[in-house]
């Protein structure tokens, strides 16, 4: 059987950059990713500061700190949250889920995204406005268990001048500071 592809699909946004997981224990995933894959440096942000956060539609305020890393072209995201705010994050902890929470596609149009998101079928489970005008993102549930949450990101060109700059100290690392705050 044949199957019939839209020109718009989803895989057409973007290609994969992160995969994301949120570990039950945040210090050894880092010292797993560092010493045995051999990925750095991890920059590390703690008790991120968003602008707005939306839920399943309501507002909430997680507590959570994220390590950002790059394995080649693929970002590595680690998160850990500290509170009991209603998130995606606190979902995947709550279930005991394990392996990748979700991946990430970079975009330009996130109203564009939003449409072909609702067109086939998905569900925004959580919102994020970033502060000023730094970037947006959506989490998409698009029904197929777990890892297929997909996170739809857009950014700011000087955010994502600060990836490429991650991206670059990735290619650079010599082993040494593999956490850097």
């Amino acid at each position: 059987m044949e199957t019939q592809y839209s020109e718009e699909r989803l895989a057409r946004l973007g290609a994969v950059m992160q995969i994301a997981y949120v570990p039950d224990d945040f210090d050894a995933a880092l010292r797993f990713w560092t010493d045995v894959m051999g990925v750095g440096p991890f920059y590390v942000r703690e008790h991120v500061q968003l602008a707005r956060v939306l839920y399943r539609g309501e507002e909430t305020a997680p507590d959570f700190d994220m390590a950002l890393a790059y394995w080649g072209d693929v970002q590595i995201e680690l998160i850990r949250q500290h509170d009991d705010q209603k998130s995606i994050y606190d979902d995947w902890r709550r279930a005991e889920s394990h392996g990748v929470q979700h991946m990430c596609v970079m975009v330009d149009d996130m109203n564009a995204t939003r449409q072909l998101v609702a067109q086939r079928g998905g569900t925004i489970v959580q919102e994020v406005l970033m502060p000023g005008d730094a970037g947006e993102a959506i989490y998409v549930d698009m029904g197929g268990g777990p890892g297929t949450m997909i996170e739809y990101l857009r950014l700011a060109p000087d955010r994502q001048a600060g990836f490429a700059a991650m991206k670059q100290a990735a290619r650079d690392w010599d082993g040494r500071e593999p956490i850097r705050r």
